[in-house]
């Protein structure tokens, strides 16, 4: 297996034969604690959407994918399984490096394309939920040439773990979760991953495209509940980790388009004048009926932002592929 200079931050666990995990030490309690504590406490609150995944959220967010109105998922599917003869032209010996590994269902198609060119193939999934920790135990049984480094963090942390990787390396970003970034730190990212990368390395990005409103707001408000209760499962998560006193019943969820930025907006929205008492950190938080708490922007791009935005964070775009609809882009990128 890979060994790291820097892991020293990181505890051990083999999980089996070909697969251990690093699980950070940093102290992700208090980061946890301080995000809350000030995104509460703001005229415009809000609460950072990387709290969405823990285990439950992240359960969550799976039944999500499989939602009919959750086109994200199937179109990006749609596109794996029509490029893999171009996308293998692409690769060869790369490693890969995947960020929000979550499941690691789209993975998958880079493995079978990896497999005719590797008898051993280095997989890094980096994720923030312990999720991570089954998905690769379901990984090591289907595919055995797997030789899988999980890193329990956050992606700066692990990215910046797998900088001494020498090895050429494909790094994914699949999914929408680039579009939670907002413009500037959003930009800010993409140069760390540029930073990170050598001259033979590649970068996969998943990007929403720009499409019909209604389409759009289905996707983040299905009939069937489930974005709801992802949405207020954070909530549930606060009460559990920082003693709070939360009523999710509270709540309501309410998601929307914000044309003038491009952008899905989520937010938990109370339904009567409420005092909140955040034991943990000592905080106390009243609302107002009808205030809203900001957890999502998902922000949605057009293929010319594309190219200027690789253009201004030192990328080449070797090519952008989409679905038939045009709904979703899958963008290979290069270090210029």
């Amino acid at each position: 297996m890979t060994s790291f200079s820097n892991a020293y931050q990181y505890v051990t666990t083999c999980v089996g034969p070909n697969c251990v995990l690093l699980k950070s030490l940093d102290k992700k309690r208090d980061e946890f604690a301080s995000d809350i504590a000030y995104g509460l406490t703001r005229k415009k609150k809000f609460i950072p959407s990387k709290y969405f995944y823990d285990i439950n959220g992240s359960q969550l967010f799976e039944q999500i994918c499989n939602l009919p109105e959750y086109y994200l998922t199937r179109k990006e599917i749609e596109i794996l399984s029509s490029i893999k003869n171009d996308l293998a032209r692409y690769l060869s010996t790369h490693a890969v490096i995947e960020l929000g590994s979550g499941s690691a269902t789209k993975t998958r198609f880079l493995f079978e394309i990896l497999s005719e060119s590797q008898d051993e193939i280095q997989y890094f999934p980096i994720d923030i939920s312990d999720i991570i920790h089954e998905s690769t135990e379901k990984l090591q049984d289907e595919f055995s040439n797997l030789k899988i480094t999980g890193i329990v963090d956050q992606y700066e942390g692990g990215l910046k773990l797998l900088k001494s990787l020498r090895d050429k390396k494909i790094i994914v970003f699949f999914g929408s979760s680039f579009g939670n970034f907002d413009k500037k730190n959003g930009t800010e990212f993409l140069k760390r991953i540029r930073e990170s990368m050598n001259a033979e390395d590649l970068f996969l990005l998943g990007i929403d495209l720009v499409k019909d409103i209604k389409v759009l707001e289905q996707a983040y408000d299905d009939p069937q509940g489930i974005t709801k209760k992802f949405n207020l499962n954070v909530l549930a998560r606060i009460n559990r980790e920082l003693g709070a006193n939360f009523n999710p019943s509270n709540f309501d969820h309410v998601a929307f388009y914000n044309s003038a930025h491009k952008r899905i907006e989520m937010h938990l929205q109370a339904k009567t004048d409420q005092h909140i008492l955040i034991k943990d950190i000592d905080l106390s938080v009243k609302l107002r009926g009808g205030e809203k708490i900001r957890t999502e922007y998902s922000h949605k791009y057009t293929i010319p932002q594309l190219r200027s935005l690789a253009e201004k964070t030192g990328f080449k775009i070797k090519t952008i592929w989409s679905d038939q609809q045009k709904y979703f882009g899958l963008v290979l990128l290069s270090i210029k």
